[in-house]
């Protein structure tokens, strides 16, 4: 009779670490790879809005100062169209609109299909956002008391975060930031968008022209049909948006608020007529893939290099800013209000829903996110503009605010993150060994690609 030889034990799978209802916790694995994917992408823009920003302040700054502001205030376009704007003003009302385009796709995919569609998962990081807007706005106004009334119109200036920017720094201090940071992070941004366009639409229009608003919606609407019918036709679809955007500019209204309309008007989701959602991805996915790359390598950092061109004068000008309380409140907003308003956003919403932190995360991590999103910067300078008029002395004092509390919250945070690093770097270990034993692609994988479907 023939001996059983030894059996081999059974391969011992990795223990999931429960995350259960917490804050924080690892979120679906199709969201996970997804944003992983936005973040490579954004990482890139990131570094070239550095570039231009740093060339814009070096030329405006140097003996040639004239040939940049002479380029900046060059008048191009139609006057009766009310279009003879300067380059400037073309960079912040006509390619900030394909910035905000994306921002419309991206919000739209979120809460239709990503994980901010479950009210759960939303909530932090929605109430973190609204906490990142009051606070800094509440701190700018409390340091400018005393100041003249139209100074009180840059409350909203220090209330934005530049994901773009804040990508890039942790680029830079090469951090492990786990999934669930890195999707709260971007989810922050994409609320954070959200608010900003509210706020520029409620609070920046000083005259509304409601005829040209009204006509704004027959090409908008004709926009949405198109889409909805899934037509892709480009030489039909951009002069749509283009005459959506003209008219849109022409009411009042700032015209990256056409780009938001634009955006929300195309479908998420393929309809089950046309093959389901498993035959191919919709068109709001299709139109991200395509027009990021123009938005995040284009748009924001021409946008910056015309913005961010502030003449400091020397010691005297430095001197001048730095007694301004604009410029004060605007630094205190990023670097105090910022991080106060969404750690302590957070820490209520996760006591109200009794979710506790996910296992090995602290609240050290929380004030290190939270001081990342007082990165606030191509929406900044943008609202800066609105409020003090471009090239007024509570402008460049605005920016020089702006430069500076984003280089404070920056550094902050870098340290912080980089402390626990080492963290994060076992949290992603862990993440990877779960993937691995569920059988799933690694969520730190390139994502699949977004061809269309035939």
């Amino acid at each position: 009779m023939d001996t059983p030889g030894p059996t081999q034990p059974e391969p011992v799978r990795p223990a999931r670490r429960r995350t259960g209802r917490t804050l924080f916790g690892r979120g679906s694995w199709p969201e996970a790879s997804r944003i992983a994917g936005l973040l490579r992408q954004e990482t890139v823009g990131g570094a070239l809005l550095l570039v231009a920003t740093a060339v814009a302040l070096i030329w405006a700054n140097s003996p040639a100062a004239d040939s940049y502001l002479n380029l900046r205030d060059t008048v191009v376009g139609p006057a009766s169209l009310h279009l003879d704007l300067t380059l400037g003003q073309w960079a912040s009302d006509g390619l900030l609109a394909i910035f905000f385009f994306v921002a419309g796709l991206e919000l739209k995919r979120e809460f239709v299909a990503g994980d901010l569609r479950d009210p759960r998962r939303a909530m932090v990081p929605v109430a973190a956002a609204v906490g990142g807007m009051i606070v800094p706005a509440l701190l700018y106004l409390l340091v400018n008391t005393t100041s003249d009334a139209g100074i009180s119109r840059g409350w909203a200036v220090p209330t934005a975060t530049d994901i773009a920017f804040a990508l890039a720094v942790l680029a830079v201090i090469s951090t492990h930031l786990p999934t669930a940071l890195r999707t709260f992070l971007l989810t922050l941004a994409v609320v954070d968008d959200l608010l900003a366009i509210t706020v520029i639409a409620l609070f920046f229009t000083d005259e509304l022209h409601p005829g040209y608003l009204a006509l704004a919606l027959i090409p908008l609407a004709l926009f949405g049909f198109c889409v909805q019918r899934r037509v892709r036709s480009w030489y039909l679809l951009v002069p749509l948006g283009v005459i959506t955007w003209a008219l849109v500019h022409a009411s009042g209204i700032h015209a990256t608020v056409a780009g938001v309309l634009l955006g929300f008007t195309v479908p998420v989701l393929r309809s089950r007529a046309n093959g389901g959602p498993e035959a191919g991805p919709g068109l709001a996915e299709i139109f991200e893939h395509r027009i990021r790359p123009l938005s995040a390598g284009v748009a924001v950092p021409v946008f910056a290099f015309f913005a961010a061109g502030v003449a400091i004068g020397g010691l005297p000008g430095i001197r001048s800013a730095l007694a301004d309380p604009v410029m004060l409140g605007i630094t205190a907003g990023l670097v105090l209000g910022k991080p106060i308003g969404i750690a302590l956003a957070t820490l209520v919403v996760g006591k109200l829903a009794r979710q506790p932190l996910a296992e090995d995360l602290s609240w050290w991590d929380v004030i290190g996110l939270a001081m990342l999103g007082g990165v606030g910067f191509t929406v900044s300078l943008l609202i800066s503009e609105l409020a003090f008029g471009p090239g007024t002395a509570a402008d460049d004092h605005a920016k020089v605010g702006i430069l500076l509390g984003s280089v404070l919250a920056a550094l902050l945070s870098a340290v912080l993150l980089r402390i626990r690093n080492r963290v994060y770097r076992r949290i992603c270990e862990q993440e990877s060994l779960d993937a691995d034993a569920d059988g799933v692609p690694d969520v730190y994988a390139p994502p699949a690609s977004t061809a269309e479907p035939d």
